[in-house]
């Protein structure tokens, strides 16, 4: 008996912590997808060595879910492109832009690479917003 009644008090503890109103609060829906999302900033080759590099780019917050993954797609051709990498994010509904940083690793020394860069919702839904192709070589 006495063993039911503390599964039952913890049970009704940690459901008071769930649904208190601070809590909840802090829970934000996803916001509604913006119209036309457009690269402010960028792409641009932020750092790289002999086998990674890192893409860093800006574009006004997409909105939808607050999961989010930058994308690069890149290949050693500029119209062979078949290699991707991502990097997840987490939007701020409460700023205007979203800066991605996507890590492209296993690269080739003293190589070019041709690239292009998008975003996504973790559903794997494009915000439909596509860069031209850009291109680095690795140390």
């Amino acid at each position: 008996m006495n063993r039911l009644l503390l599964i039952l008090a913890t049970t009704a503890a940690a459901a008071s912590l769930l649904f208190s109103p601070s809590i909840a609060a802090q829970i934000t829906p996803s916001a509604a997808k913006t119209a036309r999302v457009q690269i402010t900033q960028g792409p641009e080759l932020e750092s790289a060595k002999d086998n990674w590099a890192i893409i860093r780019w800006r574009s006004n917050n997409p909105g939808g879910s607050d999961e989010h993954y930058g994308v690069v797609h890149y290949g050693t051709k500029p119209r062979e492109l078949s290699q991707t990498a991502k990097s997840h994010i987490r939007l701020n509904q409460n700023h205007s832009y979203t800066v991605f940083r996507v890590l492209v690793p296993g690269l080739t020394p003293r190589t070019t690479y041709y690239y292009t860069v998008d975003s996504m919702e973790a559903n794997g839904r494009s915000d439909g917003v596509k860069s031209t192709v850009n291109h680095f070589t690795t140390r």
